[in-house]
């Protein structure tokens, strides 16, 4: 069970990495966009701040571009580097490139079973099933994931099921209760999994009730 924070926001990043909570960084062309950095300085940034996975999106309109990008990610930063690849047909085979030669691979934007089963196929480290836009379209995220986790359970695949596009706390603990191995949040969710009504009320009564105590 793990947990990755989805930005591009170093400052953010670094403020809940010390937590020691955070075990990886999911990226993409959109939050780096809003970042209004250089993915460059964003990726090495991260890299300084400690963190050792970070999924870095390539693009390209080949198979051939796509690796290209994806090489060259590798070649600047070796093992710190996970390819965020597109589930179509250009990104699986070069998901199945990378994977022969050891790099680790996101298959992205997967909204079915089938593509999960392509892309475990294609050596794919992990697999981003994205449950926010499912729920968004009135279809069932976390169905998916519970439907992608138990058939990588009954055959042994070794790919990890990365549960994305999560909006709530509630979705996350859902999420991890079908078997995700890791959820991806952003730096606001992540903020609200330490929060409850309950806890603070009883914090605010031990607290009163140790200083009536204590005097």
């Amino acid at each position: 069970m793990k947990l990755f924070l989805d930005t591009a926001d170093v400052e953010s990043v670094k403020e809940r990495v010390s937590t020691g909570f955070i075990s990886g960084i999911t990226t993409n062309p959109t939050l780096i966009r809003k970042s209004g950095r250089n993915p460059q300085h964003v990726y090495q940034e991260l890299i300084d701040l400690g963190i050792n996975d970070i999924s870095m999106e390539v693009v390209g309109d080949s198979e051939e571009e796509l690796f290209n990008n994806a090489m060259g990610h590798v070649k600047t930063y070796d093992n710190k580097a996970t390819i965020k690849l597109p589930c179509s047909v250009d990104g699986l085979k070069v998901c199945k490139r990378l994977s022969t030669i050891g790099v680790r691979t996101n298959v992205t934007l997967i909204f079915s079973v089938s593509q999960a089963i392509l892309a475990a196929l294609a050596g794919a480290t992990y697999i981003s099933p994205f449950i926010g836009r499912m729920d968004d379209n009135s279809l069932d995220g976390i169905k998916l994931v519970n439907d992608i986790v138990h058939i990588f359970k009954r055959h042994y695949t070794g790919t990890k099921v990365l549960a994305a596009s999560l909006r709530d706390v509630q979705s996350v603990g859902v999420a991890f209760g079908v078997g995700a191995d890791i959820c991806t949040v952003p730096t606001d969710v992540f903020d609200k999994m330490y929060n409850h009504v309950l806890t603070d009320k009883g914090i605010a009564q031990f607290n009163k009730d140790y200083a009536e105590t204590s005097n």
